[in-house]
């Protein structure tokens, strides 16, 4: 099996067949190009032909024929079929709050596409390809992000565009929906049965959401294993609490692949090898980076799984099912959120528990009681301040990872006139995923702006491996050694993208191959 790419790396998604998060996050982040295969056309279209084909024999199918929910006793004549799909998409747009951004948008337009592509929808072509447009020239919906459940309203918002309605961005300026459609040369379109049902149904926002911060998430944890491997050594930390042998009587795969990756950034370092027997036994924050990690690493993997499978699932109501004699309408519950919501959960725990693990090495760097540099990793502490106030921004970020760690799908409250007397709530599990992942990246940078000063103090011939000295010159293009009390937000902001974008995470792959 070939290595999979990073997302920044993949410039065309073809659908038709399964894709990965990365696929996922190419389009919705780095701007890959959206196609579809001959299996989509055909899948979609066949599809697509059962549904007109069951309204001309005038069969009952729920939102199809009937209302939806509650309603879904009504029946809706063909003459009216067209102002039901408008209706739904105008009366389900009522999500509140500040916007989605642009990249969770376009995330759920690409679910979209994904979900109505398994063939089991009903959605037509054209209608699909208006999406694809969507993401290939860069319109994007305007979507407020507060007041979902799992479905329904910001997906709505981001459908109103295709009916002119609505607002959205071009080229980063925000207008009307039938102003955006004009800027790119397309028309409204009048949308079909079944269709409004489709864009607003499903899990397609929870997992564009989720994918996003997971594959963020993701990350974190190979760059925690970077910037904790530097905190030992800086910190004279033992390396043989690392070992094969340790790793050997607890096979947790992911705890022995976070060992192997520290013991390859700090293979070739001079001052790991120095203090390798400078005290008996590390602080837990230290020696227990395999075990804290790994333990992390692996409930990120299990979600990494769930998202995957759901990315390529048909998660509509009802699902046009061809099998049979005649192929048939079945109504369930696909796009009940259960899945992605309960791991996007506890990817929220997992990533708070690296978070605080990370702010406990980095108060050792900054105590000079435990690191012995001088207090607050500055020359003339007491008239400075030195690197006293970032661990306190690391303190209240991991409070608010902490309140942010509650399960949101432990939380039900009925909907639909009891019609959905049970709901999942997998959005805000998503949603608070995105703020949980973006404040481990900015715990990150603290600690590892911490490490960078805190080598001017370490002796002269004592050199750090080259995986450390690659990383150190890296922050050294834009940070300064300080001297004295500067001003740090922007050198936090610098080292928060430097871990965001994925390049310290390039910079030491580059030297020891990938991490695991």
């Amino acid at each position: 099996m070939s290595e999979r790419k990073y997302a920044n790396e993949i410039k065309e998604v073809v659908l038709g067949d399964k894709i990965s998060i990365e696929d996922l996050i190419a389009v919705a982040r780095f701007g890959a190009r959206v196609e579809f295969s001959k299996d989509y056309y055909y899948r979609v279209r066949k599809s697509r032909n059962l549904v007109e084909k069951w309204i001309e024999e005038e069969r009952i199918m729920y939102g199809i024929t009937t209302g939806f929910g509650a309603l879904c006793t009504e029946i809706i004549s063909a003459e009216d079929t067209a102002k039901l799909q408008r209706n739904i998409i105008l009366s389900h747009s009522t999500s509140v709050g500040e916007p989605l951004s642009i990249e969770q948008v376009r995330a759920t337009m690409m679910m979209v596409l994904q979900n109505v592509g398994q063939g089991y929808s009903g959605a037509r072509v054209e209608t699909m390809e208006m999406y694809k447009e969507f993401l290939n020239r860069g319109i994007t919906p305007f979507a407020p992000r507060e007041g979902s459940v799992g479905y329904l309203s910001p997906e709505a918002h981001i459908a109103l565009v295709l009916i002119g309605e609505g607002k959205a961005y071009v080229n980063g300026e925000l207008m009307s929906g039938k102003e955006a459609l004009k800027a790119c040369n397309l028309e409204p379109t009048v949308l079909s049965a079944k269709e409004g049902l489709i864009l607003v149904s499903g899990t397609t926002s929870v997992t564009a959401l989720g994918a996003l911060a997971l594959y963020d998430m993701i990350k974190s944890s190979k760059a925690a294993d970077i910037i904790g491997a530097m905190t030992l050594e800086v910190l004279k930390g033992t390396t043989k609490a690392f070992g094969n042998e340790l790793m050997s009587v607890r096979p947790h795969e992911e705890q022995s692949n976070t060992a192997k990756n520290v013991r390859k950034i700090l293979g070739d370092s001079k001052i790991a090898k120095h203090f390798e027997s400078y005290r008996l036994q590390d602080a837990l924050s230290i020696r227990c980076i395999p075990q804290l990690h790994g333990a992390a690493k692996n409930t990120l993997k299990d979600a990494l799984k769930v998202i995957e499978i759901e990315i390529n699932s048909c998660c509509d109501n009802p699902i046009i099912w061809p099998e049979g004699e005649d192929g048939q309408a079945i109504s369930g519950c696909n796009a009940d959120s259960s899945y992605v919501g309960i791991e996007m959960d506890s990817a929220c725990i997992a990533a708070t528990l690296i978070a605080k693990m990370s702010e406990r090495r980095n108060n050792r760097m900054i105590d000079g009681n435990i690191s012995e540099y001088p207090w607050f990793l500055i020359k003339k502490p007491g008239l400075n301040s030195g690197l006293m106030i970032p661990q306190y921004t690391q303190a209240g970020l991991i409070n608010d990872m902490k309140i942010l760690s509650h399960p949101a799908t432990v939380d039900g409250i009925p909907t639909c006139g009891n019609q959905e007397d049970y709901v999942a709530m997998g959005y805000n599990a998503c949603k608070k995923s995105t703020q949980i992942a973006e404040k481990l990246e900015y715990v990150l940078a603290i600690e590892l702006l911490s490490v960078f000063q805190a080598h001017q103090f370490v002796e002269e011939n004592l050199l750090p491996s080259s995986v450390t000295k690659a990383v150190l010159d890296e922050i050294a293009l834009t940070v300064p050694v300080m001297e004295e009390d500067i001003y740090l937000y922007p050198h936090i902001n610098t080292l928060k993208n430097l871990i965001h974008s994925g390049r310290i995470i390039e910079l030491v792959e580059e030297r020891i191959g990938r991490l695991a």
